[in-house]
């Protein structure tokens, strides 16, 4: 092959990679742009689908804190639908995606199972409600205090010293909860002792005069008095009523007032421990 037959081989061989260049880089352009278009336009399906989601939600009166998780929900899920639709118009092979995800998925799993136990019990009190904001409620560890928020992952209580506690969410739905807001009304048994020898019909007489006149007092069941035991130093009387529970505390303290500045007036006294010692020679 002479010099002169060589030249023209080697310019058609760079006509060739140019050409297949070129035309790769225009296919490449072209599923670039149309990612780009499906990016732009998958985005905005996201957020519509989101507001929908939220919307319907609101409509339903469901808790803010459910309404939050699963809007955040939606809208991750359908992002990621998004963009695994934009890296296979781009070329990148879907199996070499899944297998990062779920690697991805495998280690964070590992990593955070007691996270993930917290999120789903946060999802069994969002569904279940056996409280939600507001309510009242006492844990089995004893903790007592007001639900203020319930999150993904723990759940936040205010006692009534104003101190907040995050409680994890799978304590919460794996243990013992005592709602106290749940019923509408509660009952309230007070015991007031008497001296022996005291008339105890005018010490219920006193008493139920008390708790007819006390507006925050439920009719049904009507409140009652009774003598319940017969104490060491005392007869001891137990004062039953129903309320409301946010007029439960101060209810209470209400009518122990009355019945300590009434009783006496009508010559019931309310008796000191004693112990009556017998001398015998």
């Amino acid at each position: 092959m002479t010099p002169e037959n060589v030249t023209p081989i080697i310019n058609l061989n760079l006509h060739d990679v140019m050409e297949q260049l070129i035309q790769g880089a225009v296919r490449f352009g072209f599923r670039l742009a149309t990612a780009l278009a499906i990016l732009s336009v998958g985005l905005w399906l996201s957020a519509r689908l989101t507001r929908i989601v939220k919307r319907g939600m609101e409509r339903r009166k469901l808790e803010q804190s459910l309404q939050s998780f699963l809007a955040s929900f939606v809208s991750i899920i359908s992002k990621v639908f998004v963009f695994v639709i934009v890296l296979t118009t781009v070329g990148v092979q879907m199996t070499a995606i899944t297998a990062a995800l779920g690697a991805a998925a495998l280690a964070v799993g590992m990593a955070l199972s007691g996270t993930m136990q917290n999120v789903a019990g946060g999802l069994v009190i969002l569904f279940f409600k056996p409280f939600k904001v507001g309510d009242t409620i006492t844990t089995a560890s004893g903790k007592t205090g007001v639900v203020k928020r319930i999150m993904i992952f723990t759940t936040e209580l205010r006692t009534f010293d104003n101190q907040t506690i995050f409680l994890p969410n799978a304590t919460l739905s794996n243990g013992e909860i005592t709602n106290l807001s749940h019923g509408g009304v509660r009952r309230t048994d007070l015991i007031i002792g008497i001296s022996y020898g005291d008339n105890v019909d005018t010490a219920r007489r006193v008493i139920m005069d008390i708790l007819t006149k006390e507006p925050r007092i439920k009719n049904n069941p009507a409140p009652e008095v009774f003598v319940s035991n017969l104490a060491d130093s005392a007869v001891e009387l137990t004062v039953r009523f129903w309320t409301t529970w946010p007029d439960l505390a101060p209810t209470g303290a209400a009518i122990r007032e009355e019945i300590y500045k009434n009783l006496p007036k009508k010559k019931v006294n309310f008796p000191f421990p004693q112990l009556d010692v017998h001398l015998i020679k």
